[in-house]
């Protein structure tokens, strides 16, 4: 099994545990993350991202969480997983079911440089927004208010986090 397969197998038993701190050793220092609701340059927000994430769910819905992963592959360069999570979206409390594929590339020391997360966000926002997400789903303003929302989230929490 290649070195990056490994890593990848780390992330998501971490991420299936919402051990935010073990994720982090998997990243860059100069990594990216891209997904529909994040755009983040660097370890300090791709890492801090996580965090929150875990930490929210740990704290007000660990109950609703299951993370399963699946079709793990990587190369010397990159690799690819997917994956899918249940969990209850804190800003609504409504329960979600998203599919997600992941693509990687990979440093030269095995630390994952680049992260792209898909999934189709229709779905996702017409579970975690209820009517709104059904109804504009589809559309980029809704899309622009989730991304903005979401940073303006993280930016409180890495704040918060540095106090």
């Amino acid at each position: 099994m290649h070195p990056n397969h490994l890593t990848l197998e780390k992330f998501y038993n971490a991420f299936e545990l919402l051990d935010a701190g073990t994720m982090a050793t998997c990243y860059a220092a100069d990594t990216q993350f891209d997904d529909e609701a994040f755009s983040l340059r660097g370890h300090a927000q791709v890492t801090g991202m996580w965090r929150m994430l875990c930490e929210t769910t740990q704290a007000k819905a660990l109950a609703d969480w299951k993370l399963v992963y699946s079709g793990i592959e990587a190369d010397n360069a990159i690799g690819k997983a997917h994956w899918e999570a249940d969990y209850r979206f804190s800003a609504t409390g409504r329960l979600v079911h998203n599919v997600i594929d992941g693509v990687f590339a990979f440093d030269g020391q095995g630390l994952i440089s680049r992260h792209r997360d898909t999934f189709n966000f229709w779905n996702w926002s017409r579970q975690a927004l209820g009517t709104p997400g059904l109804l504009l789903g589809w559309t980029p303003l809704l899309r622009q208010k989730v991304r903005a929302t979401a940073a303006a989230n993280l930016q409180k929490f890495l704040a918060a986090k540095k106090t």
